[in-house]
């Protein structure tokens, strides 16, 4: 297809390269992201992120930072977008539910065998992001 724009043959599409999570608390929300189990290098600054094993960047950047970039911009109310995390099995959703709540993070629904045929919990980021564990029964 010929883009009128560029006048060039190009592909009209975009690719998901990068998720954001705009963060009060850096090291904290690393922290959570690491006991999930990302494998997460320390973070240094007020931007940090992370290439995934399948190719996706996981991106944080500070509230501070953000509002540099723009003045105007406010927390989100709600839940508009989830980041959910498939579990090896049902069993392991308990298991990384479980070490999330050792490791101080609030719980926001237990496990539980979802009617949809899912192991499911979900559980509160640092920053009140509510993020899904997820395993087929």
């Amino acid at each position: 297809m010929v883009n009128a724009l560029w006048g060039s043959v190009r592909p009209l599409t975009a690719t998901l390269a990068a998720i954001g999570i705009v963060t009060d608390d850096m090291p904290e929300s690393v922290r959570f992201y690491r006991t999930l189990g990302l494998e997460v290098p320390d973070p240094d600054g007020d931007h940090h992120d992370v290439v995934l094993p399948g190719g996706l960047r996981l991106m944080w950047d500070t509230t501070k930072l953000i509002r540099e970039i723009d003045p105007e911009w406010k927390k989100p109310v709600g839940q508009g977008i989830a980041l959910a995390f498939e579990c090896v099995d049902a069993a392991d959703v308990d298991t990384v539910f479980g070490r999330l709540a050792e490791a101080g993070f609030r719980a926001k629904k237990e496990p539980w065998d979802a009617f949809w045929g899912q192991r499911y919990a979900q559980v509160y980021d640092p920053d009140g992001y509510a993020v899904d564990l997820f395993a087929p029964l």
